[in-house]
C-alpha cells in the first residue's frame, strides 16, 4: 500500500510530475469539445491486466479518430506510473485527447497529441456486495447503434453519467441502456450477460455497445470451457425472463444483477453460471498476474 502523505504522481506529455502540478491547457481539445479518448485497466499486485489489449483498443480508436500516436509507446509510462504512485491495486487511466487548438473546432489546429496518465488506489467493492448482487434500472436514454462513438472509450462521456445519477437518484444501483432499435446494448460502463437455459447470450458488437476487455475475456473461458456463449441481438423481455443476469467490467470483474426495476432475476440471488465464471475468471487473473511477475 501506498506511504501516507505520499504525492499522487501522473504523467503527462512525457513528465512524470505531482498531480496538483499538472495542468491541462485551456485550448485542449479533449476540454473543449470531448475529442478524447481514454482507457481504463485494474492492476494487481502491481500489474496492469490485459494491458496489451486495452493498449490495442486505444490505437483503433486513435486511428478512427486521426490521433497521430503510437498506444504501443505509452506501455513504459504506464508501468512507470504505477510504480511510482506504489498502490498494488490500482485503477490506472490513460486518457488521450486531440491536443491543443483554436477555440473555433478546428481539427487541424490540432498539431500534437496530450496524454495523461493516472494511478488511483482501488479497493473492490466487498464480497457482500458480490453475494447480494445488483439491482438495477433501464433507462430513457438510447445508445446509437448507428454511431461509431459506442464503439470507443471517448471522453464525452455524459450519457452514461447521466443515465447511471438518475438511476441512483431512483434507488438502483446502475442503469441499463437500450439501442435505437429497443435492443439491450450495455451498462453505464458495463457489458452484459444473459443466462438463457443452458447459454450465455450478451448483445452483439454494432448494437451500440463498447466491445469491452472484460467481455472478451468472458467470452475466452467460456470458448475453454465449453460453454456455449451467443453474441447477438437481446430484447428486454429476455433479460426479465432471464435465469441469471451480470455486469463485466476491468474493475468490478463479473458482478451479479439480482433484479431489473420491479423484477427479480431468476430466484433473486447470484446464479450458478455467473458465480463459475467469477471463479474462473479470478483464476485466469492470477495466474497471468503472477506470470507477468516472474
Amino acid at each position: 500500500m501506498k506511504r501516507k502523505n505520499m504525492a499522487e504522481i501522473v504523467y503527462l506529455n512525457g513528465e512524470f510530475l505531482p498531480s496538483e502540478e499538472a495542468k491541462i491547457p485551456v485550448k485542449d481539445y479533449g476540454f473543449l469539445f470531448g475529442y478524447g479518448l481514454y482507457e481504463t485497466m485494474r492492476a494487481y499486485e502491481g500489474v496492469p491486466f490485459r494491458l496489451d489489449r486495452h493498449l490495442e483498443r486505444l490505437q483503433r480508436s486513435m486511428d478512427f479518430l486521426n490521433i497521430p500516436l503510437k498506444a504501443r509507446e505509452l506501455k513504459d509510462a504506464i508501468l512507470t506510473t504505477i510504480r511510482l504512485n506504489g498502490y498494488l491495486n490500482a485503477r490506472v487511466r490513460v486518457t488521450v485527447t486531440a491536443g491543443t487548438g483554436t477555440f473555433a473546432p478546428s481539427l487541424v489546429s490540432c498539431r500534437q497529441p496530450s496524454v495523461l496518465i493516472t494511478v488511483a488506489e482501488y479497493i473492490p467493492y466487498a464480497p457482500e456486495v458480490y453475494h447480494g448482487g445488483l439491482r438495477v434500472t433501464v433507462s430513457d436514454i438510447r445508445r446509437n447503434s448507428q454511431s461509431p462513438l459506442p464503439s470507443m472509450k471517448t471522453t464525452c462521456f455524459l450519457e452514461s453519467l447521466l443515465a447511471r445519477e438518475k438511476a441512483r437518484q431512483a434507488g438502483f444501483d446502475d442503469a441499463l441502456l437500450l439501442n435505437d432499435q429497443g435492443n439491450l446494448a450495455e451498462a453505464s460502463s458495463s457489458n452484459l450477460f444473459l443466462v438463457v437455459g443452458d447459454d450465455l447470450v450478451t448483445p452483439a458488437v454494432g448494437g451500440g455497445i463498447l466491445p469491452g476487455v472484460t467481455r472478451e475475456v468472458i467470452l475466452e473461458i467460456c470458448s475453454r470451457e465449453s460453454i456455449k456463449a451467443i453474441e447477438r441481438d437481446v430484447t428486454f423481455c429476455e433479460l426479465i425472463s432471464a435465469d441469471e443476469v451480470f455486469l463485466t467490467n476491468s474493475m468490478i470483474e463479473i458482478m451479479p444483477v439480482i433484479r431489473v426495476d420491479e423484477n427479480p432475476i431468476g430466484r433473486g440471488v447470484p446464479g450458478q453460471i455467473t458465480e463459475k465464471l467469477m471463479r474462473l475468471y479470478r483464476e485466469l487473473v492470477t495466474a497471468e498476474i503472477n506470470s507477468a511477475r516472474l
